[in-house]
């Protein structure tokens, strides 16, 4: 199957190797987005700002994608104090519905830019 790369300006442009998105099929795989505003591409601050910006950026790159939040299928939280486990619960609750993704939220001593939380995430497209 042929991959296409998925990109936008409404999320941060890649600060690495590495795109912001790959669609293969009906399945899009995201790459992990750090609360970095698209426009300025610095952080923004504090933890559940943060944690708003991450699910903006992934929601622009989803869309891009042809699809929305509803359809990811598996996302990972990486957060480097799991003692934020509640707010990201929280956050994710207001752009997630049941039936909510498969997930795994994981402690990291660093992310990139010294971000307090990242994540990627799987979707299928019907």
């Amino acid at each position: 199957m042929p991959r296409t790369v998925i990109s936008t300006d409404k999320a941060p442009a890649a600060i690495g190797t590495y795109s912001q998105a790959i669609k293969v099929g009906d399945t899009v795989y995201l790459s992990g987005q750090i609360p970095l505003d698209p426009k300025s591409m610095e952080l923004v601050e504090g933890f559940e700002a943060q944690a708003v910006q991450v699910f903006e950026n992934l929601k622009a790159v989803a869309e891009a994608a042809g699809g929305s939040l509803k359809d990811i299928v598996k996302l990972n939280i990486f957060l480097t104090d799991l003692g934020n486990f509640a707010t990201v619960n929280e956050v994710m609750s207001r752009y997630c519905q049941q039936p909510y993704p498969a997930r795994a939220a994981i402690g990291v001593a660093a992310l990139p830019k010294s971000a307090q939380v990242e994540m990627d995430a799987v979707l299928v497209i019907d």
